[in-house]
């Protein structure tokens, strides 16, 4: 009797320290409102400038206005320059250097628009992890394209972790999700 009543408590306890343990997962914020603070409604088309002067020469830069969509972003402008990373790195790799120095002339040459540094990670590792890491690999390339002569009122960095990555992907698929992507979006 004294043992099955031993057991008996062991299997409470257990349940108990069980299910106090666990705790919610903390919610991933909307990305759409934690970019660039709060946007209003539509833009105005009235508003966007007829061009925006580039250097042709410079690797992925666009001359096109029309691609900003109604939170004042244009994700095309430097979609080329996504800067890549080694698996569970926030290094800049020299190769990737180059799109840096182009989204520097990018910036200098349209002082009405800035970046925002958008962090992704492959689906490996926990939700929290691929957040902290989108968002070590964020800061790493604003911290550069600070050192590039950039300001830091006209860059901004947002982790989104392994949220647009696909789940359970190949190799290759992989190497595409660990980025950084620049964003052109209008000053404030």
């Amino acid at each position: 009797m004294k043992l099955v009543s031993q057991k008996l408590c062991l299997a409470v306890a257990s349940a108990a320290l069980l299910f106090a343990g666990c705790s919610k997962k903390p919610a991933r914020p909307d990305p759409g409102s934690t970019v660039l603070g709060q946007q209003g409604g539509p833009m105005n088309p009235g508003l966007m400038p007829s061009a925006i002067p580039t250097n042709p020469d410079a690797p992925g830069l666009s001359a096109r206005t029309d691609d900003f969509d109604p939170n004042g972003q244009n994700r095309t402008a430097l979609a080329a320059n996504s800067i890549f990373f080694d698996f569970d790195q926030s290094a800049i790799k020299a190769g990737e250097r180059d799109k840096l120095k182009a989204a520097k002339e990018y910036v200098d040459k349209n002082p009405g628009y800035r970046l925002l540094l958008e962090g992704h990670c492959d689906w490996r590792g926990t939700a929290e992890y691929n957040l902290a890491l989108g968002d070590r690999r964020a800061n790493s390339v604003k911290k550069y394209l600070q050192s590039l002569g950039i300001t830091a009122d006209k860059l901004e960095t947002l982790s989104k972790g392994s949220l647009d990555a696909k789940p359970n992907a190949d190799a290759a698929t992989m190497d595409k999700d660990r980025r950084v992507d620049l964003i052109v979006s209008k000053a404030k």
